[in-house]
């Protein structure tokens, strides 16, 4: 069972509101927009709102409180808030009297924070487990801070408000929380074993600060401000440290042999004991709730005490009977003891320390006001910040001359190189390094020049091809529209093609002349293709076949600076590293390790400098003593460059390396120079570096060369890119000018067509009137047609008159204008040997040929379409209905089109049975006007109607309506569609009709 500690109660407060007058002194005071801040005043007022609920036990309490007011702080930077600037009333309630207490002060309000810190990191120590070791830690330490945090209060807040404030009362409350850290400290040494001497001096020392709280504590309880058990806690735990301090040094002096001083201090400790025994039982078993008591705090200190009563009577009697057996040693009174030493292991923790090892960034936030202009602390850190800018460009500078001088020096004395020499001679001096590896490398990876330039002309000619295939189209138009011009004169309109071709062809020609100019430099490309080309191919091969070392060397043998004898290492005089002298010096060998050594030392120093400096530059910019400058922000102003000493004194021990660094390389310069010159002054080094100086001249002048081949070889690859990318371009754009040129001609050409189509037609229309004279004549034609049953098929008399025909069915007749009279139908009787025709005044007879029709009359009559009636019966005879469609057309005029589409007679008529329905023939006749608006007409005919028995048929009577454009005017051509019909003795009626 733990003894039981006391803790602080917590201060209460009412809500405030900070949005508002913030906002106000925003608006008044900096001219700017409150409303652009609005989001940090309300988060100032969820800070508040959240210290309010802190819990009182946990380290997160203490954060949230801790954070609030690192805010109030930065706050304080740039709002006064009091009674005459930013108003706003603080009400908090005493802690131990719940009195509540207003003020407009934000002082107040930081102290009441700071009181509240305080019991919360008591209340948090208080409730630890301390039987283990983190929680026995964690109250240690939370006890000291909440020492520290009363500690600021006194020492900052002189006029306090409120009782809970007042230095009286925050003075006691500071020695008990150390008392309190005392104690907790003995409990882990006791835990621990640590030796009774120093055990003696911990209990001394935590009675000692439990006694003067107790004058405090009396104090308090007569005024009714703390409770009155925590007075008896106070005097219980006086008693027990005061009693346990003499117990320890009671065993530590029987361990000196001092027995008789031994009993005499555990007599003292039995009588301290026995007193913290009786508080002990005396206290009440219910506890007020602001004492932050239980009801097991009695039980634990009179558990507590008791057990220490026994272990201090069973020691002084067990001492007392070795006494009086054995030692008989005299007992001194109790004012004759010594006091018992003091030994203190808790202090107030400052409040900078509270978050020792933390960022305290991190706990209390960024500034929320930061976009406001900065006060004080802000140019404060400012001007820290130019002073650690200071000391890193000091010490930056000096790590750059110190590097710089060791340069210099090395240079000087042409080291390392030089010593590689006089190591192994100069065969490293008969490669070409790097550079000229690459050099071939680059060669190696590029396709070679030539290759390039051979492409440029297969470009050059497609180039070319398209001009030529452009001009040649452009030349065959011409002369074809010329051609045309001379057969058609004046009827040939279409424009000259020279008029319109004129832009084609100077782009044309521009462009030949641009291929021209790019020849001469595609010229003066293979010049120097061809006058480095063996070079080239050199550097090539030896970059693709990892010979590059190979082909130097043979450049220096060719540039006459070594024999091919004295090419070979096997060839040479001996090492100097082989070679002894004997005149009592060091050896060559031992001198060159020596400079090596000093070599490899300044190369160690020089990057160690360089980390320090590194670690100097991160250590100064992550350096943020914001929180100092806040803390300190009431005095900065008197020791600001005090304590900018004080914390650039951080960057001492990076200062000191880097200057200890300077000094070992100036020591370790002077001993290379004499060690490195002592080893020249040999003559054997004297004769190889004159051979070494030789051969760096010659590869000097290789190295040159193949730099020169090298460039040339980049200026080539860049001109032939350029050239490349240029009959690219070109040959893109001679493509757009052959696509234009052919868009030409094809429009061209279909001008062309139309014109000499429109000329066609225009000598067409000359026969216009032939047209018209033929249609009256077909009209009369029909009017004189008629057939005489009774004629033999070769009477060629004249057909009878009209009036001794049989009436003849009247077909409906149209008068859709009034211009078109109906005219009467006719009748025209057809023998069974054939027809008798009336000879016709036409250019050509029409032909019936009834063996060959064998029941086959087809009659067609349009006057708009002059066409002969052979041209369409005769093929019909003896074609079958595929060879008809595939081979057949009939002739017409050149301005009119028939075509034959469909026949669906499967066979001739007399090829048919009996019993067969019908033959249907159907024509399809186009007619194309080659006028203004071009129409179609089409014609449709339904024929042939055979039936099953003996009976003539009535005819039935399918018409068609024509329309076409006519002066103008639209005027509408019924034409009749002729019925054939065919008795089984092979005769018929034919009737015409013709509207």
């Amino acid at each position: 069972m733990q003894a039981p500690m006391i803790s602080v109660p917590l201060k209460a407060t009412n809500e405030i509101d900070w949005i508002q007058p913030l906002k106000n002194y925003i608006r008044t005071t900096y001219g700017d927009d409150p409303e652009r801040y609005a989001e940090e005043c309300a988060t100032l007022n969820r800070l508040r709102q959240d210290m309010r609920g802190a819990g009182k036990d946990s380290a997160a309490g203490r954060d949230l409180l801790y954070r609030y007011y690192g805010q109030l702080e930065l706050l304080d930077l740039r709002f006064p808030v009091d009674e005459n600037h930013i108003k706003i009333s603080f009400t908090w309630f005493d802690a131990f009297t719940h009195k509540p207490t207003s003020q407009y002060s934000l002082a107040y309000e930081k102290a009441s924070i700071i009181f509240n810190i305080s019991a919360v990191l008591s209340c948090h120590a208080a409730h630890q487990n301390r039987s283990e070791d983190s929680g026995l830690k964690t109250a240690y330490h939370s006890f000291q801070a909440s020492a520290g945090m009363f500690t600021y209060i006194n020492e900052n807040f002189l006029h306090a408000p409120s009782t809970d404030l007042s230095r009286e009362t925050v003075k006691t409350l500071i020695q008990i929380m150390l008392a309190q850290g005392q104690e907790v400290f003995l409990e882990k040494q006791i835990a621990d074993g640590k030796k009774v001497g120093l055990l003696a001096k911990l209990a001394s020392q935590a009675g000692y600060l439990y006694s003067q709280a107790l004058e405090g504590t009396q104090e308090n309880v007569n005024k009714a401000i703390f409770e009155k058990v925590w007075l008896l806690v106070v005097q219980i735990k006086a008693n027990y440290m005061a009693s346990l301090a003499q117990y320890y040094q009671a065993l530590a002096d029987d361990d000196a042999n001092s027995h008789g001083v031994a009993i005499s201090r555990l007599q003292v400790a039995e009588t301290t004991s026995k007193d913290a025994n009786r508080l002990a039982n005396s206290f009440p078993g219910n506890v007020p709730a602001n004492s932050n008591f239980t009801t097991e705090t009695g039980t634990a200190l009179i558990e507590i005490n008791r057990r220490h009563l026994t272990n201090v009577q069973e020691k002084l009697a067990e001492l007392t009977k070795d006494n009086d057996y054995i030692y008989h040693q005299t007992i001194p009174a109790e004012a004759a003891l010594t006091v018992v030493p003091k030994l203190p292991a808790a202090k107030a923790i400052p409040v900078s320390e509270l978050y020792a090892g933390q960022d305290i960034q991190r706990i209390t936030g960024p500034d929320i006001f930061q976009k406001i202009v900065p006060m004080a602390v802000t140019e404060s850190a400012s001007l820290y910040d130019e002073e650690k800018a200071k000391l890193v460009r000091a010490e930056t500078e000096r790590v750059e001359t110190a590097n710089s001088e060791m340069a210099a020096s090395l240079d000087y004395l042409r080291l390392p190189g030089a010593l590689q020499v006089i190591k192994g001679g100069f065969d490293q001096e008969l490669s070409g390094g790097d550079d000229f590896r690459g050099w071939c490398d680059d060669l190696a990876g590029h396709t070679a020049p030539m290759t390039i330039f051979n492409s440029l002309r297969s470009s050059k000619e497609a180039i070319i091809a398209i001009l030529d295939k452009s001009s040649k189209q452009l030349d065959m138009e011409e002369s074809v529209c010329e051609k045309m011009r001379s057969k058609y004169e004046g009827e040939w309109t279409q424009q000259p093609s020279s008029r319109l071709t004129s832009t084609l062809r100077n782009d044309i020609r521009n462009y030949r002349e641009a291929l021209e100019e790019a020849a001469r430099s595609d010229n003066q490309l293979y010049s120097k293709i061809c006058q480095h080309e063996v070079d080239f191919d050199e550097m090539r091969s030896a970059g693709e076949l990892g010979e590059s070392d190979v082909l130097f060397q043979k450049a220096l043998i060719q540039v006459g600076g070594r024999s091919r004898s004295a090419a070979s290492p096997s060839s040479r005089e001996g090492n100097l590293l082989d070679d002894d002298f004997d005149d009592g010096k060091k050896s060559v060998a031992e001198q060159i390790a020596k400079v090596e050594d000093i070599l490899k030392k300044l190369n160690l120093i020089k990057r160690e400098r360089s980390q320090v400096l590194k670690d100097l530059k991160e250590k100064a910019h992550n350096d943020d003593i914001s929180h100092v400058l806040i803390l300190n922000k009431k005095s900065i102003s008197n020791y600001e460059s005090q304590l900018f000493q004080a914390e650039l004194e951080k960057f001492r021990p990076h200062q000191s390396r880097l200057l200890s660094a300077n000094h070992k390389q100036s020591s370790l310069m002077k001993e290379l120079t004499a060690t490195f010159n002592d080893l020249l002054q040999d003559k054997r080094v004297r004769a190889e570096q004159s051979k070494y100086e030789n051969i760096t001249r010659q590869r000097s002048s290789v190295m040159s060369k193949y730099k020169r081949v090298h460039q040339e070889f980049l200026d080539l690859q860049t001109g032939l890119e350029s050239a490349k990318r240029w009959y690219e371009e070109m040959k893109d754009t001679v493509n757009s000018l052959d696509k234009n040129v052919e868009t030409f001609v094809n429009n061209r050409r279909s001008e062309g067509a139309q014109l000499l189509n429109q000329i066609e037609q225009d000598r067409a229309s000359n026969a216009s009137g032939h047209a018209d004279r033929e249609r009256e004549r077909l009209r009369g034609l029909m009017e004189r047609m008629s057939m005489d049953p009774s004629t033999s098929p070769s009477s060629s008399k004249p057909p009878r008159g009209y009036g001794s025909t049989s009436p003849s069915t009247r077909y409906p007749s149209q008068n859709i204008t009034g211009h078109l009279p109906p005219l009467r139908h006719r009748q025209l009787l057809r023998s069974q040997g054939g027809p008798q025709f009336q000879p016709l005044p036409m250019e050509e007879d029409i032909i019936l040929n009834n063996s060959h029709l064998r029941g086959w009359i087809l009659i067609v009559m349009f006057p708009k379409l002059p066409l002969l009636m052979e041209d369409i019966i005769q093929p019909c005879i003896h074609a079958t209905p595929h060879n008809l469609y595939r081979h057949h057309r009939p002739r017409l005029n050149s301005h009119d089109h028939l075509r034959l589409t469909k026949l669906t007679s499967h066979a001739p008529l007399h090829q048919r049975k009996p019993n067969s329905r019908n033959l249907n023939i159907h024509i399809r006749l186009w007619h194309h006007n080659n006028q203004a608006n071009s129409n179609m007409f089409l014609l449709d005919m339904f024929l042939l109607h055979l039936h099953q028995d003996h009976r003539l048929w009535d005819h039935n009577k399918h018409s068609t309506t024509l329309a076409a454009p006519h002066q103008g005017r639209l005027i509408m051509v019924m034409a009749t569609i002729l019925h054939i019909h065919v008795a089984p003795h092979n005769r018929a009626r034919v009737i015409l009709g013709l509207d």
